[in-house]
């Protein structure tokens, strides 16, 4: 469904119905996608500038335009990444579209199983778990159920990493209930397992014990520092919590946040 709405090729007429069924209610549903696809592109390269220069991707999905392998090796040539997801086709098609085998590994597992991530050969060939690592949110925990415990399992993650390891978070939000139920709702009628939109308080739990970077180009003291992702560093656009429309119902909440 991102690769369509992202104008991809890779994806299966299941996922262009499904789109248009969430267009009906969600109008700005392509503006939504290309704006959180920027706001990852941003957010690798400002992590990158920091000097990580290693990413596990987890819940990748299929590969589409601007890979966290791209906006990482921009800045740094020799930057490494291990993109996650437990879809079988997604390992086929990552496999078959990478170019770089030597800094860029596709890995087959459950999100939620951070140990066997941590441990699996794609993992300890590529990523040095003694050096500061960025785990890559992005556009995930809304497609995990509260029984999944997410948060619980970022915390659990996050304690695993070196100091200086960072999260690129983006995730659904709604500060109107009925916007975030219809949303859930529509997107559980397709048979597609899922976890909810969740409120902006919700979603800032996974901030929690870690170091916000502003959100600020500038990199200014100046909140807000968890905002909607199309406004996080962008040039020409101050930060804002959420879109400034009061019409718009729905954002992706987003911020990268570092273990010191």
């Amino acid at each position: 469904m991102y690769d369509f709405l992202l104008g991809g090729k890779d994806n299966f007429e299941a996922d262009r119905k499904a789109c248009e069924a969430l267009a009906n209610g969600i109008p700005e549903l392509v503006t939504f996608a290309n704006d959180n696809r920027a706001y990852l592109a941003r957010a690798v390269e400002y992590v990158a500038a920091q000097g990580v220069d290693q990413f596990l991707d987890l819940g990748a999905g299929l590969p589409t335009a601007d890979n966290t392998h791209h906006a990482a090796q921009r800045h740094n040539p020799e930057a490494r990444v291990v993109y996650v997801d437990h879809d079988p086709i997604v390992l086929s098609h990552g496999r078959a579209l990478i170019d770089d085998s030597v800094r860029t590994a596709f890995l087959l597992a459950d999100i939620r199983d951070t140990d066997g991530i941590l441990s699996a050969p794609e993992t300890t060939r590529l990523l040095d778990l003694d050096r500061p690592l960025c785990v890559m949110l992005v556009s995930l925990l809304h497609c995990l159920p509260d029984d999944s415990d997410p948060f619980g399992m970022v915390r659990r993650l996050m304690d695993r990493l070196a100091p200086g390891s960072c999260i690129i978070f983006s995730h659904i939000v709604s500060d109107d209930p009925a916007a975030a139920v219809w949303m859930t709702d529509k997107i559980l009628s397709f048979g597609t397992p899922w976890g909810r939109v969740r409120s902006p308080e919700e979603a800032s739990v996974v901030f929690d014990g870690l170091e916000l970077a502003s959100p600020w180009l500038d990199g200014r003291d100046e909140g807000p520092f968890a905002v909607d992702c199309a406004t996080w560093r962008k040039p020409d656009a101050d930060p804002r919590f959420r879109p400034a429309s009061a019409e718009s119902k729905l954002w992706e909440l987003s911020g990268v946040a570092f273990r010191r």
